[in-house]
């Protein structure tokens, strides 16, 4: 029964490079594990602990502590396999192989408010689930999505969920315009590659659980659950089958990407039927939103997007970050070697086109270490002149993570940080050798 592509192979691995705390003591559910999460990350570690909410089941975060540990899940050496990978996989995916659902989980008789539903940060709206793989079925005909989205527990067996307007709530706003509900499964703690699937955002009708086997080389299986027939992985920890229904109620605040709160919307009451759980008692995956797992599987997508966006503009990409401080989402860094004036301007317009929900694109040359905040601002400092440096697009659509946004309008800034075409041996900076 199964294959290894699965949690418990995730652990191992960051056992194995000595990125595992184990908390012995229960922590609260609420703020206490929240801070636990925070000071594991902080260190570049993932923890697994036990909350007071949950008896009997180990919870698992941070379990994407740094991008080198993402690129030993998928097995890749650097930035441009990487990037290589995810296109390759979301153009390429490869459909799985099926087993039988009796096989791998078994009914659990909890109530969501016995499952791992934090409360995070202090004004968020309650307890949350935030690794949520909401996995449906288009009305019309065999298009599958997995997406994640975040389930604010309202009652033993609802919540509302946030659901941007992409592909689900396509799927959603479909079933509705025909008065009906959305059958759901929703599934907590696949394999990390599995969780960075559905981050991901290939093309409608591209079903991202077949993104994850090209990605795993064909080592996914999915089954089919029991009341709705939709296929999910057989690997998860839970898995949880529901309706999203007509009835749209208050969600929020709680704190997103940025660490500022998403204010209080109107969305769709998820109500779910049963929950199973996986017979060999795999821990449940939590993320912290705003710290580096969540703004890692935010991001990397994206920049694989503005990598070849901008690769077709210039004469080579070097390196391309989204960054942490602004939520693995609003700012990009990107290294390039120009070939000509002007290739820097088009890589910032490229990159926009590529992610438009970027409000500032900082170009820099390739001796500039991208990662390094200090060297992007030296780069600054040394190589920008405002007059010919600046792009400023006014007026533009802006992220709704945005909280400066007008009504989802603002503007956005590129910065041309390169030294121009020729004249590099004046801007060469000193060493000693």
């Amino acid at each position: 029964m199964g294959s290894s592509r699965d949690i418990w192979e995730a652990i191992e691995l960051l056992e194995g490079l000595r990125l595992l705390d184990r908390e012995e003591k229960i922590l609260s559910w609420r703020f206490e594990a929240a801070r636990a999460i925070e000071n594991a990350d902080r260190m570049g570690r993932a923890i697994v602990f036990r909350a007071d909410c949950c008896p009997g089941i180990d919870v698992v975060s941070n379990l994407i502590p740094s991008r080198a540990v993402l690129m030993k899940y998928l097995g890749v050496g650097g930035d441009e396999e990487l990037y290589r990978r995810l296109v390759e996989a979301m153009d390429n995916p490869i459909p799985c192989r099926e087993d039988i659902f009796s096989d791998y989980y078994v009914e659990d008789r909890r109530t969501l408010y016995e499952l791992p539903a934090l409360h995070f940060y202090e004004g968020d709206a309650g307890r949350y689930f935030t690794s949520s793989i909401f996995i449906a079925k288009d009305s019309d005909g065999e298009i599958y999505n997995a997406s994640i989205h975040r389930i604010l527990v309202r009652g033993e067996m609802e919540g509302p969920a946030r659901l941007v307007p992409r592909h689900l709530r396509r799927i959603v706003d479909a079933h509705r315009s025909k008065g009906l509900e959305t059958p759901v499964a929703v599934c907590f703690s696949p394999h990390p590659v599995v969780f960075l699937a559905a981050a991901l955002q290939p093309r409608y009708g591209v079903f991202e659980m077949e993104v994850a086997n090209r990605l795993l080389n064909g080592g996914l299986r999915l089954c089919r659950t029991p009341i709705y027939n939709l296929p999910v992985p057989c690997s998860c920890s839970h898995v949880l089958e529901g309706r999203i229904t007509l009835r749209d109620v208050e969600e929020g605040p709680f704190a997103d990407a940025l660490l500022t709160y998403d204010r209080v919307r109107m969305e769709p009451l998820v109500v779910f039927d049963r929950i199973y759980r996986s017979r060999d008692a795999k821990p449940f995956h939590t993320v912290l939103a705003g710290r580096t797992e969540h703004t890692i599987l935010m991001g990397i997508g994206k920049e694989a997007d503005i990598y070849y966006s901008v690769s077709r503009v210039v004469r080579r990409v070097h390196r391309v970050r989204l960054t942490r401080a602004s939520g693995g989402w609003l700012h990009a860094i990107i290294s390039i070697e120009k070939g000509a004036e002007g290739e820097s301007k088009n890589a910032i317009l490229a990159a926009f086109a590529a992610h438009p929900s970027l409000k500032m694109v900082t170009v820099v040359d390739s001796d500039i270490d991208i990662d390094s905040p200090e060297e992007v601002e030296w780069a600054i400092a040394t190589r920008l002149q405002a007059s010919r440096g600046l792009v400023i697009i006014r007026g533009a659509r802006l992220s709704s993570l945005d909280p400066s946004a007008q009504d989802g309008i603002g503007d956005k800034l590129g910065i041309d940080a390169t030294v121009p075409v020729g004249e590099r041996a004046r801007f060469r900076r000193a060493r000693i050798p």
